[in-house]
This record gives structure tokens, sequence and C-alpha cells, in this order.
């Protein structure tokens, strides 16, 4: 069922979004993205005649904690959606099943953050650290069992479902895969922005104008390995910047003072340089570098070759030659997938080689290219420079993206499209 054929006139949707934004320390909202991209979805219900039922997650607690509670935002996602949310306390308390309930047409509902139950997730909480594979193997067990509980009692207060949370499609969570089976086909479907996501990664994967660029940032090699490798078999251009950068530079023997660097996949660095060439994909590395000699935005700055940094100082951002490489190898593109910044963009003077790569991006886009900027660092600087209507598609998503591309089936969708 596509959300735009489904009239809900009368119904409770309970709508999975993902509200999980980043609050700064009075709890203000400093980047409020994913809850605008889920506004047509709770818009689409609302003019329809049917109330909503928002579940969603923030950040990562392991039990309730008023720093993630989701009440922080209530105030803010009233005001965007023009009706005034009612706020439940609890996701499974009585207060939120009564609420649910009472919902007239028109209404909105948030529930207070699903992961302070560790159903949400699945996984036990509170284990000792000396617990052995007999107690971890129970607990796991008895977590499971109590998990169809919250899954059921989650389904029991609404009509249908709408999964409008691509940033956690690729978790098998009670409340963005196991809910969907407690309805039928006819009443679960993806919201607005899921559908987005889907045609862009199909897009990405399966209708690839050529050349494809992809450009890969990020600190560590480690956490993208598996992206890496799978792009090598799609991709013309792999750009590999940001952390990652020292780690390539200094398998190949070059002196990169006090960068970040994972010592321990050294070989597999050149493993990956070796398979690229194999491949026939063009690896494109920075050649130089914006040094600093401590990390902070106040720090003494120069350039230097990438393969010189001197003892003491470390590099934050890639330098004006490797920004006109990188812009090359981006204008003459036709399809670019952009996960993470060149350097330490959140201090204003390491943001030249991102806005750098953004523009070019923008460019390529300009002169036909599709574009796909996600992972939550490239969302923040695209924003930041105020470039994302300027790229075909900005996802939400960072490791559902990731996943994605990487080939792998992502529970969130499976279960709609069983």
């Amino acid at each position: 069922m596509t959300i735009d054929k489904f009239n809900f006139a009368g119904k409770k949707a309970f709508v999975r979004v993902d509200f999980n934004v980043p609050l700064d320390e009075n709890f203000n909202i400093t980047d409020d993205t994913r809850i605008r991209a889920a506004l047509p979805t709770l818009k689409k219900i609302l003019a329809d005649g049917g109330s909503v039922i928002i579940g969603s997650h923030l950040g990562r607690p392991k039990g309730v904690a008023d720093k993630f509670s989701l009440k922080h935002i209530v105030k803010h996602v009233s005001e965007l959606l023009g009706v005034e949310v009612q706020f439940a306390n609890d996701c499974m308390g009585e207060e939120a099943a009564v609420k649910a309930a009472a919902l007239q047409p028109g209404e909105v509902l948030l529930l207070e953050n699903l992961r302070f139950y560790a159903e949400e997730e699945g996984k036990p909480r509170g284990l000792a650290e000396d617990a052995t594979d007999e107690e971890k193997a129970a607990a796991k067990k008895a977590v499971k069992e109590s998990q169809k509980e919250f899954t059921k009692k989650l389904a029991s207060y609404a009509d249908c479902y709408v999964n409008d949370a691509f940033g956690t499609a690729h978790r098998a969570h009670a409340s963005t895969a196991l809910i969907a089976k407690y309805f039928d086909k006819d009443n679960k479907m993806f919201g607005y922005l899921m559908e987005k996501e889907v045609k862009a990664v199909d897009k990405i994967l399966n209708d690839i104008k050529r050349p494809f660029t992809a450009i890969m940032g990020g600190s560590k090699v480690s956490s993208k390995i598996e992206i890496i490798e799978n792009l090598l078999n799609k991709v013309d251009n792999l750009i590999i910047t940001g952390g990652m950068t020292y780690t390539f530079t200094k398998a190949q023997g070059g002196h990169i003072g006090l960068s970040i660097v994972e010592d321990d996949k050294l070989d597999l660095a050149l493993e990956l340089m070796k398979k690229a060439k194999e491949k026939g994909v063009n690896l494109v590395l920075a050649v130089d570098a914006k040094i600093a000699d401590s990390f902070s935005n106040d720090a003494n700055t120069k350039f230097c070759a990438v393969n010189e940094i001197p003892d003491g100082w470390e590099g934050l951002d890639i330098g004006p030659k490797s920004e006109e490489i990188f812009a090359n190898v981006i204008k003459n593109s036709k399809t670019i997938l952009w996960n993470g910044p060149t350097g330490v963009f959140e201090f204003e003077n390491f943001t030249h080689g991102s806005r750098s790569v953004g523009e070019a991006i923008v460019e390529a886009t300009k002169n036909g290219a599709f574009s796909l900027v996600g992972g939550g660092d490239s969302v923040a600087c695209v924003n930041k420079f105020g470039l994302a209507d300027g790229v075909s598609y900005v996802s939400t998503g960072g490791g559902a993206l990731l996943e994605a591309i990487e080939g792998k089936v992502l529970p969130g969708i499976a279960a709609i499209e069983e």
C-alpha cells in the first residue's frame, strides 16, 4: 500500500518517525531537519481526517533519562505541525493507552522515547560485566519474549502503521520492523520520506549514469570498510577523505605527525588501493592538508604536503591542491554519493574543504548529475553551507543509507514489503 492511495479518515495511525535530533545543553533543537522531513506524512494523515500516534527514539539511553526525553521537542513539533501535540510520559503506561484511545480526528499524540524500554531494541540491559554465556543467553531470551508484548501493545494503539523512519530502517527493532506483522498489507505502508529514500538508494544502486563518483569521509577506515569494498564494484571514482586520509598516507610511508590514524589498518589500506587498481577504479586521495598545532579552531595553521606533516602538527582538513583535484573529479561525474566531510568542519577554520566538495557537487547537479548526500556529518555540512537545495537528494539515514548501499536487506523496509 502506498500512502498516497490510503485514506486515513477516522483511522488512528501509528507513525514511526526519526525525531532523533541534536539538542544543546538547554534542550534546544540545534537541527530540526529530521522533524521537518516527517511533516508531509503527518500532515497527509491529519488532512485526511485521521489521528496520529508518533513513536520515536532520541539518543541511546540505557533506561529512563531526562536528557533523552521527547518532552523536550513537543513544543517545536506542535509549532511545525500547526497542531497542539499531546504527550504521553511513558510509551507503555496506562496514560499512553488512554490518550491513544481518546484521540479524535486531527489530533496528535507523541509517545515518550521508545528506547527507554530495552524491548524496543531487543537487547538485554543491566547484565554484569562478568556474566556467563548462559546468563547472557537467558537474558537475551527473556527480553525477546517481553519484546513480543511490548510490540503488541504499541500496535494495539492504532488501526494502521506507517514507517517514515529511514534512519532506523536498518534495525530490526520493535517499532521499526516487528510491529508491522500486526497489520495486514493494506494497513501498513511507507511514509513519504521512506518512499523517497528507497527510490534514491535504488537510483544509486540500479540506475547509475556514469561516471559514478563516491566521496567517503570520516575518521575511521574500520567503520567504512564494507561500504568501500562494495563501492569498488560499482564506482568509477572513489575519493577517500577526512581522517581516513592519514591511515592511507601512513600506509604508503608518509609522515603524518599527530594526525588521526588506525595503525592496525595500514595493511588494509594498501589492500584497498590494490583492489581499486585491479578493478580499474580511480582511487583519489588528498595530496595536501591544512594542518594545525592543536585540535582547536584557534590553533596555528598552515598548508603542507599530506605526507610531510611535521611532528606536533595534525591534519584537520584538505588543502587547496586536493580541493581542486576532488572538484575536477566531481564536476565530471553523472552520479555522486557523498558520505562524510573532508575535515573537522565543526571548526570554522577547517570548513573550506568540505564546502568546496559541496559546491562542486552542486555544480555537477546543475549540469545534470544525480547527487545523493547522506550520513549525519555530510547532511550537517550541506545544511551549514546552505547547499541542500542544490543537490538531488539529502538522505536522513546514516547507517541505514550505508547498509542499503552495501546491498544489505533493511528490516524496516522488508517488514512493509512482505
